[in-house]
């Protein structure tokens, strides 16, 4: 269950729901500014993962009448987690089969800030017929689509390979629009501030400028899906010469966005930041950390969040933080049971198990929000 933070005296306009058991002052006071704007209504709900971050905290959901706000959703806007059940049975694929399927896919998949080389790869024809706001836009689709459709970025996105309680195993993604949704991101922001240095200015949905960034918006969203769809497709086609493979299910979401919906008897607009719209008995996807189990969720469409729940485990470090402390030789230790590319534990130990907190925990945090339906525990990873 959540508990409330109101202060008035600090400018708070509506109350704080918060989820996570603790929250550092930091994310209380970027949490606050938020509830101070004149357009948030309701409240400002902080999901179990909640943390600081540029502008507006990971974790954050909060709902406005006829206002976007671009900066509210960073600049990775569209993503999300997708989940693929394999038919292959997880529990008989030996170390060494696992290690030949990373290996691979690190060859075949870019990661970090790498990208396709020469022209690129293919991009289905509705992503470019779609309409952008600006020919600066249109040109920076032009240039950028088919080199960075199937990439999937650096930080904490992941393939990964994981098992079920019943010996099936899992391919999750996570990845979002790339470059593309970063453009537009910082585009609209532009617009949106006008020159100041507000990083919280908005946009009026019913104005040119605001209807511009809608649009755009659900393009990125389609690009990012796209994305995560190219990523499975290739995963899958590296899995598939080492296992027999046939995909039995499929679940994608995002959780860097802006949706209208209807709340409180009255629509909406919805932003989300690091945080899932799980409508009751729509599932979703919870990850862990890299060595750590993640979970297919049930959600319960509590109104007290806006239907949303956390996106993942949260960070207890900064990535700064997280290199000054962990040594390589303690990712190795925690990841002894996952294969993962461990030539580059010198640059992935801001993404250890310990940067992270206790899944567990984050779920207890929102056994409200939603209900846990299936838990997957990792046994092969990359990351960029």
């Amino acid at each position: 269950m959540f508990r409330v933070i109101f202060e008035p005296d600090r400018g708070q306009r509506v109350p704080i729901r918060v989820w996570a058991r603790s929250i550092a002052p930091d994310t209380v006071r970027q949490l606050q500014k938020l509830a101070s704007r004149e357009y948030v209504v309701d409240f400002v709900a902080a999901m179990a993962d909640a943390h600081v971050a540029e502008g507006v905290a990971v974790g954050t959901v909060f709902a406005t009448e006829r206002t976007v706000v671009p900066r509210a959703l960073g600049g990775d806007l569209g993503c999300g987690m997708s989940a693929v059940r394999i038919g292959a049975g997880a529990t008989s694929i030996d170390r060494g089969t696992l290690e030949t399927i990373v290996a691979a896919l690190g060859r075949m998949i870019p990661t970090g800030d790498a990208v396709h080389r020469g022209q690129g790869v293919a991009v289905p024809d509705a992503l470019f017929a779609a309409p952008l706001s600006t020919r600066s836009l249109e040109h920076t689709r032009e240039a950028l689509a088919r080199r960075h459709l199937g990439t999937l970025g650096g930080g904490n996105h992941f393939l990964e390979l994981d098992r079920d309680p019943d010996g099936g195993l899992w391919l999750l993604v996570h990845s979002g629009s790339r470059g593309l949704g970063a453009a537009v991101a910082m585009h609209h922001d532009r617009v949106a501030s006008g020159g100041s240095d507000d990083p919280l200015a908005g946009l009026d949905v019913e104005t040119e400028s605001g209807s511009a960034y809608m649009s755009d918006l659900r393009w990125a969203l389609d690009f990012a899906r796209a994305n995560r769809e190219a990523l499975a497709m290739r995963a899958l086609d590296v899995i598939g010469n080492a296992l027999d493979v046939t995909v039995e299910a499929r679940i994608d979401i995002h959780h860097n966005f802006v949706a209208n919906e209807r709340w409180f008897g009255r629509d909406v607009y919805v932003h989300r930041k690091g945080a899932v719209a799980v409508r009751a008995g729509t599932l979703a996807l919870i990850p862990g950390s890299m060595g750590t189990a993640s979970y297919v969720v049930e959600g319960l469409g509590s109104e007290h969040s806006f239907g949303s729940c956390s996106h993942g485990a949260g960070r207890v470090m900064s990535r700064k933080q997280a290199r000054s402390v962990i040594r390589p030789e303690a990712l190795d230790r925690a990841m002894r049971r996952v294969v993962y590319p461990s030539k580059l534990a010198r640059h992935l130990v801001e993404e250890a198990p310990a940067a992270y907190r206790d899944i567990v925990e984050v779920l207890e945090d929102q056994d409200d929000l939603v209900r846990r339906r299936i838990r997957l525990e990792p046994i092969a990873v990359l990351k960029g």
